[in-house]
């Protein structure tokens, strides 16, 4: 599958630092950078930082919790290559699912059409907001034969088991189970209901273990395999593909807030116990979750702001990501329609300033937006110290023997290399 195009990344002078994140599974600042002893990449110079992060079910059009998310993800990007490092990094698709297929129902459309029709959406989207795109980007009907084989291992390692036709992984088999997201059973259990798990249903050896393979069921899209012919399950799709592509031991895996628990738990567990190696990913980084209406922004629930949306009414895609920029990522809050306002006004500014013949010195500017970045990505450090800038030089404040014609050049390449937002581009 192929993902979008890449904006191009100005070069900056000198080097940022290496970022700290707050892991979700120490629940602490950490270091993020090469850590995967295994990994495909070991001794690659400049050093290689492996990094997944959990893709769409393209069901439906990108909505502003997406693409806070993928923000984030594009932003740990940018930090790390800005920090000397080459990134890997592969996003999935899961272009084969219940709501899919339910939503192709409903419409009375073949389901490969809704994943098509979404997909390319999304990559427009991604595009139009400056993401910078995955080095792979992969459908999980394309990784099917991937998933069966890494099934077919978990199997042999004694960690699977039947029930009526359907394939479990035995949550048994991973004595670590739980560590990523911190939760006790009785939380696991009641999250694992509300997020696409069946903790209730009957036979299972222990209510968390989750579904690999579903057995094939009439009207369903179905592949063959050593088990009989059926689908995979949500979790193991991400283990087989992150597993194939970047080796068993990754530096990051994120996703959304929401997927703590139970998705990058079962995923990690699947993987730890088919390779025998722990943990699974040095990282887990988890995003917060956008509102509307007092409620996540969600798909089921309908409340919901399309980025497609915003862009068919003319609204500067720079704006859109300022918006989403001016929250911490690891922060839940409400979308509305003065987040906009502000965002526009910002950019207003800012596009201002750059077109300056002559402004302050940029290079401490550039220190503060790398520092605030690397620290937990501090997003509203960044954007407030551009802010200071920006102040100076409209009100022209620094004295004419320090001004410079090149700051505003070296302003608007870093907005551009470290926050992702073209300040050279005004759109129409």
């Amino acid at each position: 599958m192929h993902s979008w195009p890449a904006c191009p990344v100005p070069t900056l002078p000198g080097r940022g630092q290496r970022p700290r994140l707050v892991d979700t599974a120490t629940g602490r600042l950490e270091p993020v950078g090469p850590g995967a002893p295994a990994g495909i990449d070991a001794g690659a110079e400049p050093p290689v930082v492996t990094m997944y992060v959990c893709g769409i079910t393209p069901y439906d059009a990108t909505h502003l919790g997406h693409a806070f998310t993928y923000l984030t993800y594009d932003l740990v990007n940018r930090v790390l290559r800005d920090a000397g490092y080459r990134v890997r990094y592969v996003q999935n698709v899961t272009d084969v699912d219940d709501p899919l297929l339910e939503r192709a129902a409903r419409d009375g459309v073949g389901w490969e059409d809704v994943a098509v029709r979404e997909t390319d959406l999304f990559r427009a989207d991604m595009a139009a907001l400056r993401v910078l795109p995955p080095e792979h980007y992969v459908g999980v009907v394309e990784a099917v034969p991937l998933i069966v084989d890494m099934i077919s291992e978990l199997a042999a390692a004694g960690a699977t088991y039947s029930l009526d036709g359907d394939v479990y992984f035995s949550v048994a088999a991973a004595p670590r189970f739980g560590y990523v997201s911190g939760l006790d059973a009785a939380a696991m259990r009641e999250l694992s209901a509300e997020r696409g798990g069946d903790p209730d249903r009957r036979g299972k050896k222990d209510p968390l273990d989750p579904l690999l393979w579903r057995a094939e069921r009439p009207g369903e899209p179905s592949w063959p395999s050593p088990f009989g012919p059926g689908r995979p399950g949500w979790h193991i799709e991400c283990s087989a593909i992150a597993r194939h592509y970047l080796g068993d031991v990754i530096d990051l895996q994120g996703g959304g807030a929401d997927l703590a628990f139970p998705h990058h738990e079962c995923s990690s567990a699947h993987a730890e116990v088919a390779t025998g190696r722990n943990p699974f990913a040095h990282r887990y980084v988890h995003s917060g979750m956008v509102e509307l209406d007092g409620h996540k922004m969600s798909k089921s629930r309908g409340n919901l702001e399309f980025v497609s949306r915003l862009l068919g009414r003319g609204v500067d895609p720079a704006a859109i990501r300022l918006a989403l920029l001016a929250h911490s990522y690891r922060e839940d809050w409400e979308w509305t329609p003065a987040e906009l306002a502000a965002a526009e006004a910002r950019l207003a500014r800012w596009r201002a300033a750059v077109a300056l013949p002559t402004a302050p010195d940029a290079t401490g500017l550039l220190a503060e937006v790398r520092a605030a970045l690397a620290t937990g990505l501090d997003t509203p450090a960044a954007l407030a110290a551009v802010d200071r800038w920006v102040d100076g030089a409209l009100a022209a404040s620094a004295p004419p023997e320090s001004d410079d014609t090149d700051t505003p050049v070296l302003t608007r390449m870093l907005v551009d290399a470290l926050l992702g937002v073209d300040l050279d581009v005004v759109q129409t």
